[in-house]
């Protein structure tokens, strides 16, 4: 009873807890009625100028503690508004459809750089903004809606990535709803065996009947992916600083169906950024968006991080993306190679597999690649000592053997007196 009084004591003010499954929330209306209900999950990976002339990125996630002031709710309109750290505001708007559904129009995320928890040796102390249109539709107006998978949502220097979400914009007569609006990529996928149907064939003397056995279709096997070339340059009159070439291929678990898809170079657009310790490249086609993040230290980069959104075949969104990744990894001034093929695991939910790969994120020289980094799979240099090697050791072994049994024969040969 003390819990439960201490809460709505706390949410009079506007403040709210998160529990241990993300940032849950209540906003009342006037009359101490709920009006909007929320329960999500929020990471943020922010690019900002840093000292020394250096492009860092913050990643942080929606602290446990938010205050819901200048939250609202109206009939047709409503607005969720939580606040954090020093200055930092993040928002919703919710419009109705034909007062049947309703949707999310945007998100407005604002930050200040001059908070050095989230943004240390930031050399701006301005407040920014970056103002996106999150994937909610058609939401039943009675209904939550649910979405538990990844949605990354991408601006200029921000990424949000979403997940664990459960939200009633709309809550009637302060109770929340039963009814639950599930994302597209929740939606488990459907797959109807196709039905056989066996003929009979009767012999001519014994009348016997034959099934024929039932056919089955294989799986398609998809041919190798086309090799892009992708470069970024800092502007249209100077040199690449960002350099990659390789075929893709995307591999996708929704619910108990593997996909598998190629990713097609052709007019794909290619966009991206290069800083002093983190360079980014950003392919854009007509069914996915992929941002690889390259980071160094001065000695090593590495892909550091790799966000994937899209649509299948069937046409059921994804959305993956993973923040703490160390592939790839080469010298500053020198290249990544591997042509054979790699996959990689990036998400319980996505793989991804490699072909002819080269990149070069930094360092980059006349706009061509320095000398590369041959993965394992590709150096055949190491090979060469390990099969004289043991070659060396079947001759010794060979000749020891003969050593031991001319021995045997040698004393076979002797009689005692």
């Amino acid at each position: 009873m003390y819990r439960y009084a201490a809460l709505v004591l706390f949410l009079a003010f506007g403040i709210v807890f998160q529990l241990s499954h993300g940032t849950e929330v209540d906003v009342k209306d006037k009359d101490d009625k709920l009006c909007l209900y929320a329960n999500l999950m929020v990471n943020f990976s922010v690019s900002y100028d840093a000292a020394d002339n250096k492009t860092a990125t913050a990643e942080f996630e929606l602290p446990p503690k938010v205050s819901t002031v200048g939250s609202e709710c109206g009939s047709s309109s409503s607005m969720l508004k939580l606040s954090f750290g020093e200055g930092h505001t993040w928002s919703m708007n919710f419009n109705t459809v034909d007062g049947k559904k309703y949707q999310a129009d945007t998100i407005t995320f604002s930050y200040n750089l001059s908070d050095t928890t989230f943004f240390p040796k930031s050399t701006s102390n301005d407040t920014l903004t970056a103002t996106v249109k999150p994937h909610i539709t058609d939401v039943g107006l009675d209904t939550c809606y649910s979405c538990n998978s990844k949605d990354t949502i991408e601006a200029d220097a921000v990424n949000q990535t979403l997940w664990n979400v459960l939200i009633q914009a709309f809550v009637i007569n302060g109770n929340k709803s039963e009814n639950i609006t599930s994302c597209p990529a929740d939606v488990p996928v459907t797959t109807v065996t196709p039905t056989t149907h066996a003929t009979s064939t009767a012999a001519p003397v014994t009348n016997a009947t034959t099934a024929a056995p039932p056919t089955t279709t294989p799986t398609p096997t998809l041919p190798p992916p086309s090799t892009g070339k992708y470069s970024i340059k800092p502007d249209d009159n100077s040199t690449a600083c960002l350099l990659a070439t390789f075929g893709l291929r995307i591999g996708v678990k929704q619910a108990d169906k593997y996909q598998e898809m190629n990713f097609d170079p052709n007019g794909t657009t290619v966009s991206g950024s290069c800083g002093v310790n983190s360079s980014e490249l950003v392919l854009v086609s007509n069914t996915m968006t992929i941002t690889f993040t390259f980071t160094n230290d001065t000695k090593k980069f590495r892909l550091h991080a790799l966000n994937v959104t899209g649509k299948t075949s069937s046409g059921v969104a994804f959305s993956e993306a993973n923040t703490n990744l160390s592939l790839w990894e080469a010298a500053v001034s020198s290249s990544y190679m591997c042509n054979k093929e790699q996959n990689y695991t990036i998400t319980g939910l996505l793989t991804i597999f490699t072909f002819d790969l080269q990149v070069q994120p930094f360092g980059v020289k006349k706009g061509v690649f320095s000398t590369a980094h041959e993965c394992s799979l590709d150096d055949t240099s190491i090979l060469i000592p390990i099969i004289v090697g043991a070659a060396l050791a079947g001759l010794i072994l060979i000749v020891v053997v003969a050593y031991v049994i001319g021995r045997r024969k040698t004393y076979v040969g002797y009689q005692t007196l």
